[in-house]
């Protein structure tokens, strides 16, 4: 690895994947950086800064004609010319995103991190849990602004009014976040999880646990939940139904790798909640756990707000910037150091315009 390259977001996404301190950690390891002009401009970070740190800024064409590695969170090629071998790391959810994949020609090699495996040599480098606890903290937010309830107790000469009633489905990193910002906001938290391992968690942090008995689980799948029986599901239903219409606030953040979100939030369940509490999906992206979510969009039905968001990180970009350029930075170096090392073989999507990661394979022979 000689030159890594660093492009700018799309003009929704005003993170960055590196920032200059991070770029100065790369060229003190001997590895040239190069970087698209006004990269750091949603953080205000001129490019001077990037200068300074010991980088060049390009244009893309040249960005893409000098660098071996492409750095970006997201999907940026377009399918430009490449006259030689070039690897791109990003974000890229490839096991869901198919199609993006096709822009790829024979001179590309894609390392997603989002395919990192959930182990502890991989913690520092894990963008998915880091993206996540963000995503959690600034649903409750989110939630809490446009619901019409309060989230605390509050006693007054005028009387007490009650605290709010929030339900979280799905415990991992953004559900745990979501449970430990609306317990220090006072709130009356439960929250649903398939997994039992969840339920240690989640009491810890002063929630309720509901579960229906007889879920799967696979060691195989991550730390991921897994797809469950249909007499499972609609025990789900049941329960999640009757917890769900009481709630003031309910965060859905449950989510299968590669998979359509489990649909958790029925329209009827919906049609039957408080007016006036309100549903952020952030699993949106891969349809959503409620049935009415629109990914990106706030939709009303019968007094409650749907919110559809899988991206709620951007909405906090210096906090995510500081998260991801830390992550990219520790697979970078590992990168440098061990290009052949298990982490990094985990992550490769696709080698010389080849599909080579496992699952993809699989999901591709499935689909043809």
């Amino acid at each position: 690895m000689n030159t890594i390259g660093i492009l700018k977001e799309p003009f929704e996404d005003k993170r960055v994947c590196l920032l200059p301190e991070a770029v100065k950690k790369i060229t003190n390891l001997g590895v040239r950086v190069v970087f698209e002009s006004r990269l750091g401009d949603g953080l205000n970070i001129p490019d001077k800064e990037y200068i300074n740190a010991g980088a060049q800024c390009y244009s893309i064409e040249k960005i893409y004609e000098e660098a071996d590695v492409i750095c970006s969170i997201n999907h940026r090629f377009n399918g430009e010319k490449l006259i030689r071998d070039l690897n791109f790391i990003g974000i890229f959810n490839p096991l869901f995103h198919i199609e993006e994949l096709s822009r790829y020609n024979q001179f590309a090699s894609i390392y997603s991190l989002d395919l990192l495996p959930r182990s502890t040599i991989a913690q520092n480098m894990d963008v998915l849990s880091s993206m996540a606890s963000l995503a959690g903290y600034k649903a409750l937010l989110l939630a809490a602004n446009y619901s019409n309830s309060c989230l605390p107790m509050f006693t007054t000469a005028a009387g007490t009014i009650k605290p709010a009633k929030v339900l979280i489905l799905g415990a991992g990193v953004a559900g745990l976040q979501a449970i430990a910002t609306a317990k220090r906001m006072g709130a009356i938290v439960e929250a649903f999880d398939v997994r039992s391992s969840a339920e240690e968690e989640v009491r810890s942090l002063g929630a309720k646990f509901i579960q229906v008995e007889g879920s799967s689980e696979s060691s195989a799948a991550g730390g991921y939940a897994v797809i469950q029986s249909e007499d499972f599901q609609n025990k789900q239903q049941n329960l999640i139904h009757n917890h769900a219409i009481e709630a003031d606030i309910i965060i859905s953040t449950a989510n299968i790798p590669g998979r359509k979100a489990p649909l958790l939030l029925k329209k009827h369940t919906v049609e039957q909640m408080k007016k006036g509490s309100v549903i952020i999906d952030l699993a949106s992206e891969q349809g959503g756990n409620c049935e009415l979510t629109q990914n990106n969009k706030t939709i009303q039905q019968n007094g409650v707000t749907i919110i559809g968001n899988s991206h709620l990180s951007r909405t906090i970009p210096e906090a995510a910037s500081r998260l991801l350029s830390n992550n990219f930075f520790n697979y970078i170096s590992l990168f440098i150091k061990e290009p052949n090392h298990e982490l990094i073989k985990a992550t490769q999507v696709i080698k010389k315009g080849q599909t080579s990661h496992p699952k993809l394979q699989e999901k591709l022979t499935l689909i043809n």
